[in-house]
């Protein structure tokens, strides 16, 4: 029996790439590695010669990977993502076109998100699209603490302070997080991995959830409430056409004065337009922003945060831990794999 092939768009960075290919070459899968966001071509290339097969394409063109899908009129039964590559419904209706040799059958996401997949042309096509939720809970629960502490206590500007000579002394004593109550948006893995290390910092955590029965903290009544008496705010839920835009203008006038707000979640949740018009009037309420998703990303990166002292800003970095890059890159060849042999329990597929 031939083996089932897979396409991985986008392989796990530096070391981990061996550790990801040896796991779905162990499946028995037939490999074909994109080399475009490989640090280092050559010598993946010549460890991996024999073994996988190799592609060179800009995945984030959509020409690019619908050509790649047809090529050779192959096609793939897997592929694999890790960074977001957008999957709409024209490449799912190429990879499952009749003519290919081999129709698509799963997509592999190695993260939590799937907002970049078109749910629901996967699902006319009869594509299983597969995640890894909680792979990278603790990976961005600290890092959005990393954020608070480095807003708290003015870190980039003390920093930038420093390399230029100047000794800059605060203009005012800065608060320790036991003063402040953060206030989580979605009690995800994510949202209580965050919530229990706050707690532990002396922090008072309040949360808001449609999950009650789940919560570990005190829940807020509805989110004007926890906006209105929360320092801190910080976002966890998935994007979805309920949570596009749910911090505009007028949540972010209902802040308490100095607040706080942190994102690690989706960009798109946050009106970024707003969110920059309400980090230039010192008179709202909203003091700063950690910010580490954006509504254009990658190659399209642009946001009106640019160049705005009190917006903290990264590039999509909170979850990239060798831990959590590692745990989402294993588990997502070992739920593809499942998914290709007809073993789905247990299995998390995400539907539209």
């Amino acid at each position: 029996m031939d083996r089932a092939r897979i396409l991985v768009l986008d392989a796990a960075p530096g070391e981990l790439l061996g550790r990801e290919l040896e796991r779905l070459l162990s499946h028995g899968l037939a490999v074909t590695l994109n080399l475009r966001r490989v640090a280092d071509p050559a010598g993946a290339r010549a460890a991996w010669d024999g073994w996988v097969d190799f592609t060179d394409f800009n995945a984030f063109d959509e020409s690019a990977l619908l050509a790649e899908t047809v090529r050779d009129g192959l096609g793939y039964h897997a592929v694999k993502s890790r960074a977001g590559v957008p999957l709409r419904a024209a490449f799912f209706s190429a990879a499952t076109n009749a003519a290919l040799a081999n129709r698509l059958r799963v997509v592999g996401r190695a993260g939590a998100g799937t907002d970049h997949v078109d749910l629901a042309a996967a699902a006319r096509c009869g594509v299983s699209v597969t995640h890894t939720p909680g792979s990278n809970a603790n990976a961005v629960a600290e890092f959005t603490l990393a954020q608070l502490l480095a807003l708290t206590r003015d870190l980039p500007a003390h920093n930038d302070a420093a390399h230029r000579g100047s000794w800059r002394a605060p203009a005012a004593p800065t608060v320790e997080l036991s003063e402040l109550t953060l206030g989580i948006v979605g009690l995800g893995r994510i949202g209580l991995a965050l919530a229990a290390r706050a707690t532990a910092l002396g922090m008072e955590v309040q949360g808001l959830s449609p999950r009650a029965a789940e919560a570990t903290v005190p829940l807020a009544h509805s989110l004007p409430g926890l906006l209105a008496t929360s320092d801190v705010v910080s976002l966890h839920l998935p994007l979805t056409a309920q949570t596009r835009g749910l911090i505009g203008q007028a949540e972010l006038a209902l802040m308490r004065p100095g607040t706080i707000l942190l994102n690690t979640a989706r960009g798109g949740i946050v009106d970024e337009h707003a969110l920059a018009e309400a980090l230039r009037d010192p008179e709202h309420p909203l003091a700063a922003a950690a910010i580490d998703t954006f509504e254009h990303e990658h190659a399209a990166f642009a946001s009106p945060l640019f160049g705005l002292p009190n917006a903290l800003l990264s590039p999509h970095v909170a979850g990239m831990t060798r831990s959590a890059m590692a745990t989402a890159a294993l588990r997502c060849a070992d739920h593809v794999a499942a998914l290709l042999a007809n073993r789905p329990d247990g299995i998390p597929v995400v539907t539209a």
